[in-house]
């Protein structure tokens, strides 16, 4: 056998006997396990996907963990006295650094095995809407950066270890290099210059883990991996040689030995600076052709055509790097429909300044999204959202500009409107619908006679002051009228009420009993019916902050013919409708070309504001929108829910907690116990 697998096989097997080393594999399966299910709630709404979740959780724990491994690789051997009998033999101190530095990551990847295997097994059991929404080909790529950075954690370590003769100096060296000089060095530059981080972007080790995690290779990146931890490898190497040189004769040897490593620090930059300029980078094919975004989605890109997307964005720009991931898969899925040919454009207002000349003069800022088709063109401002949802409908108006349809919010009784701003305001959803062809209009009940003839439909987003009987009689008349009212019930229903139960629904307290929640006061709406609005949102969820719930009125049981009203809840949990339909004159209006009376109720008015509205993860814009598509007939097919480059866990809180005491507590300490009786049996000897 070879000096190296000779060397290979004693530390590995020394590490799988060692207590140390099992105290220190309860230590990274539980801190890596704790961060991922504290990242995972974080990240409820990101455009980010679990193996990037999973990665960055275990990447900030790595360098820790290898240095703690490896911190008495060489102490120890020294504490046993082998470390002489291994230098006055011709074993080479190439293959025992080799030796060992192998033995050491190998038993590091096999914790990382370990981790993926308990963190996806247990995401099967709290979290499989999230297990379903993802690609499991996407932890490949995710694994092996994690391997890879493994590597170079491993050798530095190796190298810090044969440097000094405590185990406790070794393991401050490596911390340092590896965690300590990078972080604060970039967290520094940050600070002192004025832009901060937007000016650098991500720190590069995490951006590495990010871009890997989805399946985006770089050369110049696993050039630095590869070449830095062939050099930490050789510095070990001479480290452990200079040892074996003794005498006035040695200074000679290693004077030439502390060159070598110099010469080859100096390469390794020089090789490294080469190698990000001969960069390439390239996406590797994840999960065939499985579809990653919504059918709406996909029909929109179908009938695209050919499409050029612009990204006037600087390269530094923190949002750069996911909205050119999400441009790519964008492309691809546009190429999987057969419809669609998008030919991708970066612009950098730094670097590409006739192009952004260009752009600027056109009027468009910078951090936009310019879509053009033929002649046409139409700007998409990143700061108002540039995922799924948002360029389908750019892409759709671009396509086909959407009828002009208005939209009357009243106003005088506290309501929330859709120019207002703050986490009660409705800007965001207001934002939406003006994305989607809709105009916003004001609408004052008490200073208009009647509701103005061009109105699509009539929202009131969460009255806090009752209605005066004239208001109330001018609604009533609107509706007598086929008028169509969208109501978000806030504090005072009073008036409102009396409105809701003519028209065939009846307000109700819940009864909501062990009902899901995420944070104890609000209610997760999980059950959907087969109706225009909730159809496409069937496996998605809705959130409800203290909602009331709707039961039918006598009005919806009786009544025949064209006066017959119909009652639909649309979303509610255990029994109770959070939200419901109500439509007079259906029947009617399919042989009369009648246009029917539609009101839809919403048991919270705050569901739609601008907070809960930054929780991405939930289908509440969907399910306004597709209210307001209903309301108004503009699209019968509705969006489909929560986007698919949305992490959603599914987990409510109670699931989160038992996620957390599981895989951070129960699981570690179980490895741990397995660890155990092998190592006790070795001390016994």
């Amino acid at each position: 056998m070879s000096p190296v697998k000779t060397t290979f096989s004693r530390t590995f097997g020394r590490l799988k006997n060692q207590l140390s080393s099992a105290f220190t594999v309860w230590a990274f399966l539980s801190s890596t396990a704790a961060i991922f299910a504290f990242s995972l709630a974080n990240s409820e709404g990101a455009s980010t996907t679990l193996a990037a979740v999973w990665a960055d959780a275990v990447s900030r724990v790595l360098p820790i963990f290898a240095a703690f491994l490896t911190m008495d690789v060489w102490s120890e051997e020294r504490l046993s006295g082998r470390f002489e009998t291994l230098l006055s033999s011709p074993v080479k101190e190439r293959d025992l650094v080799m030796g060992k530095f192998l033995g050491c990551w190998a038993f590091l990847t096999q914790a990382l095995i370990i981790s993926i295997i308990l963190s996806l097994s247990f995401l099967y059991v709290f979290a499989p809407a999230a297990i379903a929404r993802a690609r499991l080909e996407e932890f490949i790529p995710a694994f092996a950066i994690l391997a890879i950075q493994g590597l170079l954690w491993c050798a530095v370590a190796t190298s810090s270890s044969a440097l000094f003769r405590t185990a406790g100096a070794s393991l401050a060296s490596s911390l340092l290099i590896t965690l300590a000089l990078p972080r604060g060095i970039w967290a520094a530059w940050s600070s002192w210059v004025g832009a901060g981080r937007t000016a650098f972007g991500e720190m590069p080790l995490d951006a590495h883990v990010a871009d890997f995690a989805s399946a985006t290779i770089s050369t110049g990146v696993l050039a630095l991996y590869f070449l830095s931890t062939g050099f930490f490898v050789f510095a070990a190497s001479k480290a452990v040689a200079r040892l074996r040189m003794v005498g006035r004769k040695a200074l000679k040897a290693k004077l030439s030995a502390l060159t070598s490593v110099v010469l080859a620090g100096i390469f390794t930059v020089l090789a490294i600076m080469l190698a990000f300029r001969l960069e390439t980078t390239f996406d590797i094919p994840i999960g065939g052709s499985r579809a990653s975004f919504s059918p709406r989605t996909r029909t929109i890109l179908s009938e695209a055509g050919e499409l050029s997307v612009t990204c006037f964005l600087r390269r530094s720009d923190t949002r750069f790097r996911q909205v050119a991931r999400f441009l790519r898969q964008l492309r691809r899925e546009a190429e999987s429909t057969g419809g669609a040919q998008v030919t991708l454009k970066y612009i950098d207002p730094v670097w590409d300044i006739g192009a952004a000349e260009r752009l600027a003069r056109g009027g468009i800022e910078d951090g936009s999204l310019v879509f053009s088709r033929g002649r046409r063109t139409t700007v998409l401002n990143l700061d108002d959202g540039w995922g799924e949802r948002a360029c389908a409908s750019t892409i759709r108006r671009l396509l086909t500009p959407p009828a002009r349809k208005n939209v009357y919010w009243t106003t005088g009784h506290g309501e929330a409107l859709f120019d207002a701003y703050g986490p009660f305001g409705m800007s965001d959803i207001g934002r939406d619908l003006a994305r989607e062809g809709y105009v916003n209009k004001v609408l004052d009940l008490s200073a208009h006679e009647s509701v103005p003839s061009d109105c699509a439909l009539v929202i009131i987003a969460g009255a806090q002051h009752d209605f005066s009987r004239t208001e109330i009689s001018r609604l009533e008349s609107y509706l007598r009228d086929s008028g169509r009212v969208m109501m978000l019930v806030g504090a005072k229903l009073e008036g409102l009420s009396s409105i809701l139960t003519s028209w065939g629904i009846r307000p109700t307290d819940a009864l909501l009993g062990n009902a899901k929640t995420l944070s104890g006061s609000d209610v997760i709406a999980d059950e959907f019916a087969d109706h225009e609005i909730s159809a496409q949102l069937a496996g998605n969820r809705v959130i409800f902050e203290r909602p009331t719930a709707f039961k039918p009125s006598a009005a919806a049981t009786s009544g025949s013919g064209a006066d017959k009203i119909s009652f639909t809840a649309i979303a509610g949990a255990q029994g109770n409708a959070f939200a419901a339909a109500a439509e007079r004159g259906a029947n009617a209006g399919r042989d009369l070309a009648v246009r029917p009376t539609r009101i839809v109720a919403v048991g919270d008015a705050a569901f739609a504001m601008n907070g809960p509205l930054a929780a991405r993860a939930n289908a509440n814009r969907d399910f306004f929108l597709n209210s307001v598509a209903y309301l108004s007939g503009t699209d019968s097919s509705g969006s489909s829910g929560t986007e698919t480059e949305v992490l959603v866990s599914g987990m409510d809180r109670a699931k989160r907690l038992n996620h957390l005491l599981l895989t951070a507590v129960a699981a570690p300490l179980a490895i741990f116990l397995l660890m155990l009786p092998s190592i006790l049996r070795r001390r016994s000897r």
